[in-house]
């Protein structure tokens, strides 16, 4: 009753051997997980490198690309070499530390969900108080507190798993103290997968009170919190664009919340099913899909970012402009 996103058969039974499976494990995994590694790695240059990218949202955005990066390669590659070998070939170290970094980057984009949910909150529900307390130095405080915290109590996973060695020879990752895995796995799925999205829920119920239901106020939102800052303005043309820019960043966003609690809830069931009943559900094909959804969750937000934000798009954009000019300039070089 394995939790962990790399592990395939939540009990101890291999994958399946058939060319068939492998191949198109391992073809999905790479398509998935190569996307997923080129868009947030770009969502971190554009907002590194560009000033007018480094708003306090962004920062959060950052923090869940990176966590998803971490998901991507922790949890995604390792299965291509498995599918491949039919084994677990990274030894006892490698079991320890990529469980950890894969706990680390799935509790990590939990937790800079629930930030930016928070963040949004303040800047569209109270928007003076935000101006003050939204800025990108409080949003890095938080998240180094996050990061480290997440760090901290992901080191459990390094004393609960270890490699094992079935009567047929097959080795895989897995738990060495079954018993204690049910309880931590509980606390788990409930503090990162079932309060962040009753949180979420919540909040973007007020926020969507405030924003389609309720008067603006009569000032235009200064917040420096917002993914799109509009410029002290006055008059209605100006308020009707900041209301239109707030609407679309928390449109954006709630995407983001909605897809991460879809995406991972295949997966968050059938390893909470499997850890109560007598025969757990051990479909090969149907955990591949459940395992593709994770990967898809962690790719997905650079697209998101694309068709929803105007400035990721122009972003984005100016990002692949720099890189066929030097790419250019490099080959005029030679």
């Amino acid at each position: 009753r394995d939790g962990s996103p790399s592990n395939v058969s939540l009990a101890g039974v291999p994958e399946s051997e058939s060319l068939e499976y492998k191949a198109v494990s391992v073809l999905l995994v790479l398509l998935v997980c190569g996307l997923g590694i080129v868009g947030n790695a770009m969502v971190v240059l554009v907002v590194l490198t560009s000033r007018h990218m480094r708003t306090p949202t962004n920062c959060y955005l950052v923090s869940l690309a990176a966590a998803d990066l971490t998901v991507l390669v922790a949890a995604g590659l390792p299965n291509v070499s498995r599918s491949l070998s039919g084994t677990w070939v990274f030894g006892q170290a490698g079991c320890r530390a990529i469980t950890y970094l894969q706990y680390l980057g799935i509790n990590a984009s939990s937790c800079s969900i629930s930030a930016f949910t928070l963040e949004r909150y303040m800047a569209i529900c109270h928007p003076m108080r935000a101006q003050a307390v939204c800025t990108v130095a409080r949003a890095k405080r938080i998240l180094a507190g996050l990061w480290s915290g997440t760090c901290l109590y992901c080191t459990l996973w390094l004393f609960l798993v270890d490699i094992q060695v079935s009567r047929g020879g097959y080795v895989q990752c897995g738990y060495r103290v079954k018993r204690l895995y049910l309880p931590i796995y509980l606390f788990d799925f409930t503090v990162f997968y079932v309060l962040p999205l009753l949180l979420a829920i919540v909040l973007y119920a007020l926020i969507a009170r405030v924003l389609y239901l309720s008067p603006l106020p009569g000032h235009p939102d200064a917040s420096p919190a917002g993914l799109e800052r509009s410029c002290p303005q006055t008059g209605g043309t100006a308020r009707r664009t900041g209301l239109s820019s707030r609407k679309q960043v928390t449109k954006m966003l709630a995407v983001v919340v909605v897809l991460f609690g879809l995406l991972w809830m295949p997966y968050r069931t059938l390893v909470l099913i499997n850890s109560f009943v007598a025969t757990p559900y051990l479909n090969a094909w149907f955990l591949l899909f459940c395992r593709t959804c994770i990967y898809a969750n962690s790719a997905i937000n650079p697209v998101i970012y694309h068709l929803m934000s105007q400035k990721f798009r122009s972003a984005f954009r100016q990002l692949r402009r720099c890189g066929r000019a030097d790419g250019s300039w490099r080959a005029a070089a030679r």
